[in-house]
């Protein structure tokens, strides 16, 4: 073969090779399993997703590992959910020389004022100084960071995660708009349904669950939710701490109560136990389920409202 010939022949074998790298799905690190849901419903076969912290993993008490470094490192995107809810990523992203973009999901909405209560008066709640492990203590800072339970707030997080994806990703505008309005449309869709769902509900209808992770649930589709943690902050609370739930339950005429994902269930069983109010389920709030109908974002917050319904739609039974 003569030499000319021979170089075309080489440089038509590697096209294919160079289409396929430059096909290379983005990396993209999340810091927990909404996000990563969210991020995959977005970018589809143009990403690869990894999330620092698995389904069912608790961001309140996380400590990154070495790995997670790695992680961090080898993305071109960064997804985080910011109000603080993550007190760890900023020392992660340092310790990773991260310079890529970073989308904060949670710019553009308007936070609630964090509700949850604390008993550590001293802790510092600036980002760049939390330290993680801290397993029954919250520190979220002044501002509420489960916005993700208002679906009108996860629209909103799509949006922010489409611009980052256009971003490093130009060349999949197109695709990256369309996935997001889809996936925006059957979120809206979802929250309407939810409010026909919650309007249906007796107006005295009153939620306790374990922390406060429900905030936006509650101002965005009418329901209030009494938090345990808000209401006792002990881990073994006395008796006339519980005395004093018990009385709560039967002043709000409570109908049933709700295990929450990411919180210890003693209190609650004990106060089912004392108050002969049934648990009903478990609700999930700031992690998806490893499987079953809560393992999407879309899934989770169907499956909290069904169960929310089909508890207190009817009015409450005479207690033994």
């Amino acid at each position: 073969m003569k030499p000319v010939a021979f170089m075309m022949s080489l440089m038509l074998s590697l096209v294919p090779l160079a289409s396929h790298a430059a096909e290379r799905p983005i990396n993209v690190t999340t810091s927990f399993s909404i996000l990563d849901d969210m991020v995959q419903e977005v970018g589809g076969e143009h990403v690869h997703v990894r999330s620092l912290i698995s389904p069912e993993g608790d961001a309140h008490g996380y400590n990154p590992r070495p790995r997670d470094v790695g992680a961090i490192a080898q993305a071109d995107l960064v997804v985080f959910n910011g109000l603080q809810f993550e007190g760890w990523m900023s020392r992660l992203l340092d310790a990773a020389h991260y310079r890529n973009p970073v989308v904060i999901a949670s710019d553009g909405i308007t936070p609630l004022k964090n509700q949850e209560e604390h008993d550590d008066d001293d802790h510092d709640h600036d980002a760049h100084e939390h330290e993680a492990g801290h397993e029954h203590h919250h520190h979220h800072g002044p501002q509420d960071p489960h916005a993700w339970q208002d679906l009108r707030n996860g629209a909103q997080y799509v949006r922010n995660i489409r611009d980052g994806l256009i971003k490093v990703d130009p060349a999949h505008a197109d695709d990256y708009r369309q996935r997001a309005d889809a996936y925006i449309a059957r979120i809206m869709t979802l929250d309407g349904q939810i409010r026909q769902q919650m309007q249906q509900l007796p107006k005295d209808s009153v939620v306790i669950t374990g922390h406060a992770s429900f905030n936006y649930f509650a101002n965005a589709y009418g329901l209030p939710f009494m938090a345990l943690q808000g209401l006792s902050t002990e881990d073994d609370p006395s008796a006339a701490s519980v005395a004093g739930l018990v009385r709560t339950v039967n002043e709000h005429h409570v109908r049933a109560l709700f295990n929450e994902s990411m919180t210890r269930s003693a209190l609650l069983n004990q106060l089912s136990q004392e108050t002969r109010v049934p648990i009903a389920g478990t609700l999930h709030s700031d992690a998806l389920a490893a499987k079953g109908d809560a393992s999407t974002y879309l899934g989770m917050m169907q499956h909290n409202a069904d169960l929310l319904y089909n508890a207190l739609h009817a009015p409450a039974a005479p207690r033994p």
